[in-house]
């Protein structure tokens, strides 16, 4: 990062002042992400039941708003540049740009590994891919201005790895804003768990489904499951349970398990305990009855 500032300063070349500028978000986003990975180890307790998962997700939102802010400055600063391009040490902003291309490759293929099922690690993967992109525009750039002398190439090299990064940065903000909003993964089908669930031996209904993710590669499940009156409930939990582990990688589960009959009780408007009316007549329940329904 120091390099390429001092580097972008001498040579008067935007594209290695952005990515200087790039880094630097770089070296906040990776500290935040790596703050929110040590956090996250931190236990589960009384105020915090599911501990501390959700803080990866905040980091990959952020590190996204990150992208897309630095990107739209160099945008910015490109245009200013374009219709009256400043003169560009074209052979210096090469030789700056492929030693920082070598360092980003490298961060690149350290991280590589988690970035598929942590959207922390992603944000962070996506911020050092986002600068080996610009370290490759800027060769490009010192290329066409040593072989050309087209200096308006730097501004152009530089819009160009400003979309491609927005690009990244937008799809890292949509998946977390859909983690913080408990939507349902986009690698699962809320139809065809119900399927699933429907299809096993026993199961007469299913009704309240909902799936989430708690931090990226943990799912939870939790659903209402209307079996037949004499159906073993542990091997019907059992079976539900591993079939939704085998087909769709759900192991935080809640099942609540229900009986017609039951589900008739909790939908009859004397359920609360109150005055009701059925077949027009006045059905008052004693206060017997009243505390056994409370206390279904």
């Amino acid at each position: 990062m120091f390099v390429e500032a001092v580097g972008g300063w001498l040579t008067n070349s935007l594209a290695l002042l952005a990515d200087a500028g790039h880094m630097l978000t770089d070296v906040a986003a990776l500290s935040l992400t790596l703050a929110a990975i040590w956090f996250a180890a931190r236990p589960a307790n009384a105020k915090k039941t599911f501990g501390y998962y959700r803080l990866e997700i905040l980091a990959a939102f952020v590190n996204g708003i990150a992208l897309v802010l630095i990107s739209l400055w160099v945008i910015y600063e490109a245009y200013e540049r374009f219709y009256q391009p400043p003169e560009v040490k074209g052979l210096q902003l090469t030789m700056i740009a492929v030693g920082g291309l070598i360092i980003n490759l490298i961060a690149a293929y350290l991280l590589h590994g988690g970035r598929h099922h942590d959207l922390n690690m992603r944000g962070a993967w996506l911020h050092v891919v986002g600068d080996a992109l610009g370290s490759v525009t800027a060769i490009i750039a010192g290329g066409l201005i040593i072989a050309f002398g087209w200096f308006w190439a730097d501004a152009v090299c530089s819009v160009l790895i400003s979309f491609i990064i927005i690009f990244g940065a937008w799809r890292l903000i949509r998946e977390s804003v859909n983690v913080l909003l408990e939507g349902t993964p986009a690698h699962i089908n809320l139809k065809a768990v119900e399927e699933a669930i429907r299809q096993t031996e026993a199961v007469e209904d299913v009704h309240d489904l909902h799936v989430w993710t708690i931090t990226s590669g943990m799912e939870a499940l939790s659903v209402h499951i209307v079996h037949a009156e004499k159906a073993p409930q542990a091997e019907l939990l059992q079976n539900v349970r591993e079939k939704l582990h085998d087909r769709f990688g759900i192991d935080h589960l809640t099942i609540q398990l229900e009986t017609l009959e039951s589900e008739r009780i909790d939908a009859h408007p004397c359920f609360s305990g109150a005055n009701c009316f059925d077949s027009a007549q006045k059905i008052n329940f004693n206060a017997e009855t009243q505390k056994l329904l409370k206390r279904k």
